[in-house]
C-alpha cells in the first residue's frame, strides 16, 4: 500500500518521524510527505493551496492512501476526499492507530478493546451526522451519507455491552492475580512507550529460567515474548516467569504508550493497563538514546498515566545505554533527575547492568517474612512441606520422630497460608488422637 504523509502544525517545524513509523508498522510504503506550518483550515485542515499540492503529489505518485498526522473532522475528511483522485482513502492519525491495533489484536480482550476504541471514535461522528441532518433537513448533508438515528443508539448499546464483557474478563484476571500472589509470586509490570525495549528487557530478565517450549504452561504464562523493532509489537500482555534472588516473579509486558493519544483511546485500553495498576512493582522503561526533551515529555505523560491509579513503587529503567556515550548518559541522568531520581541504566540488548536491575527489583518488592513451623507427622504433612518448597525459600527442614520443623521465608500471603494449613493439621491430629 503506497501512502503519502500529511501534517500541519500551528508553529515550528512539522516532525513526521513518528507518523512514518506508525504507517510502516501498519504496512504502508511511504512515498512522499506534505507538511505545513499555519493555523488549521476548518474545511481542509491544510490551506487550500497546500491541499491542492497534496492532490497533485497523490496523482503523480499513484498512492492509495493519504495519512494525516492531525485529527480530521468528518467534513475535512469528506472535503479532502473530493479534492483527491477517486479511490484514494484519507485517514488520520487515530484511524491509523486503530488499524494497527486491529492487526495486532489476538486475544478476546484485545479484540474487545479495539472494537471499543473504534466505537468511541465513531460515536461523535454519528452524533454529528444526526444533529446536522436534523437541523438542515437534508439526510445527505455535505455528502456524509444517509443518517440513521438508530445508529447512534446502537453504538452506545455496543459500547455498554463491550464494557460489561471487559469487566467480567478483568474480574477473572484479578482472581488469577490473587492466586499468583497466594502461590508466592511477586507481580512486576513493564510500562513505557513503544520501541523503548520492554519486550527485549522481558526476555533478558527471564532468560536464566529454562522453559520447555512444549511444556503445558499455566494459561497466563507465555514461553516467549516477541521482540521486534516496530511499534505496537505488544498489544495485549505477555507474562513470563523469572527468578530474582530467592523470589519467583511474574513479569508482564504491557501495551506501549504512544504520544498524543486522545482520552477516549486511553480509556478503551484501561483494562490492559490494569496489569500495571495491580502490580507490586512497575518498571518504567525509556529509550535513553532519544533526545532528552523527548524523554522528559514521555516521563511526564507516563507518570500522569501511572500515578492515576497505581500504588506500587515505580523504578525508571534507562534502556539502550549501548547506543549512547558515558558522557551523554551522565548528562541525561542529571537532566532527568527530578523525574527519575534514582534510575537503573541498562542495555537489554547486550545485558549490561541487568544484574543490577535484578538487585533493584528484589529491594523494591515487598519484604518477605521469616517463619518456623512445627508440624505434626501425619500423612498430609509431606504435602504441606512440598507446597512450602514450591512457594517459599526454604532454609531448613528437620525431621523428628513425631514432628517436622520447617524454616523458610516468603511473601506474607504465603506465610499466612502455611500457618493456616499447619493449624488445620494440628486440629486434625488432635481430633484423631
Amino acid at each position: 500500500m503506497r501512502a503519502i504523509i500529511a501534517k500541519r502544525v500551528d508553529s515550528g517545524t512539522p516532525d513526521t518521524e513518528e507518523i512514518c513509523d506508525l504507517a510502516a508498522a501498519a504496512g504502508y510504503d511511504i512515498v512522499g510527505e506534505v507538511t505545513q506550518t499555519r493555523k488549521a483550515d476548518p474545511a481542509l485542515q491544510l490551506g487550500e493551496g497546500k491541499a491542492n499540492e497534496l492532490a497533485q503529489k497523490v496523482e503523480l505518485a499513484d498512492v492509495t492512501t493519504v495519512i494525516f498526522d492531525n485529527r480530521l473532522g468528518p467534513y475535512q475528511t469528506y472535503n479532502l476526499g473530493q479534492l483527491l483522485p477517486e479511490g484514494v482513502e484519507v485517514i488520520d492519525r487515530f484511524t491509523l492507530i486503530l488499524e494497527i491495533f486491529g492487526q495486532r489484536a489476538q486475544t478476546r480482550k484485545a479484540q474487545l478493546q479495539v472494537e471499543l476504541a473504534e466505537l468511541r471514535y465513531e460515536l461523535p461522528r454519528a452524533e454529528a451526522k444526526t444533529s446536522l441532518a436534523k437541523r438542515d433537513e437534508h439526510p445527505g448533508f455535505m455528502g456524509l451519507g444517509e443518517y440513521d438515528e438508530s445508529r447512534e443508539q446502537d453504538i452506545k448499546d455496543q459500547i455498554s455491552r463491550i464494557k460489561d464483557e471487559l469487566e467480567r474478563i478483568e474480574q477473572t484476571e484479578e482472581h488469577r492475580r490473587e492466586r499468583r500472589r497466594a502461590s508466592g509470586f511477586d507481580l512486576v509490570a513493564l510500562a513505557g512507550y513503544t520501541n523503548a525495549g520492554k519486550s527485549t528487557l522481558l526476555r533478558r530478565l527471564a532468560e536464566d529460567l529454562e522453559i520447555d517450549e512444549n511444556e503445558q504452561l499455566h494459561p497466563d504464562l507465555d514461553a516467549t515474548a516477541e521482540s521486534e523493532d516496530r511499534l505496537f509489537t505488544t498489544l495485549g500482555t505477555t507474562t513470563r516467569r523469572a527468578e530474582v534472588g530467592p523470589r519467583e516473579i511474574l513479569l508482564t509486558d504491557t501495551v506501549g504508550f504512544i504520544s498524543n493519544l486522545p482520552h477516549w483511546l486511553v480509556e478503551s485500553f484501561k483494562s490492559t493497563l490494569d496489569s500495571v495498576y495491580r502490580a507490586d512493582l512497575v518498571l518504567l522503561v525509556v529509550d535513553v538514546s532519544e533526545p532528552v526533551e523527548d524523554i522528559h515529555e514521555k516521563l511526564v505523560t507516563s507518570h500522569d498515566t501511572l500515578y492515576e491509579r497505581n500504588e506500587a513503587p515505580i523504578v525508571t529503567v534507562l534502556n539502550k545505554i549501548d547506543e549512547v556515550s558515558e558522557e551523554e548518559l551522565a548528562e541525561k541522568r542529571n537532566a532527568l533527575s527530578a523525574l527519575a531520581p534514582n534510575p537503573v541504566a541498562v542495555s537489554a540488548a547486550d545485558g549490561t547492568n541487568v544484574d543490577a536491575l535484578r538487585d533493584r527489583i528484589d529491594r523494591e518488592l515487598p519484604d518477605w517474612e521469616r517463619e518456623r513451623l512445627v508440624l505434626p507427622m501425619t500423612d498430609e504433612t509431606m504435602s504441606l512441606v512440598s507446597w512450602i518448597h514450591d512457594n517459599a525459600n526454604v532454609e531448613d527442614v528437620t525431621y523428628g520422630d513425631d514432628d517436622v520443623h520447617v524454616s523458610f521465608e516468603a511473601r506474607p500471603a504465603v506465610v499466612s497460608r502455611a500457618r493456616s494449613r499447619a493449624s488445620e493439621l494440628e486440629t486434625a491430629t488432635a481430633e484423631s488422637a
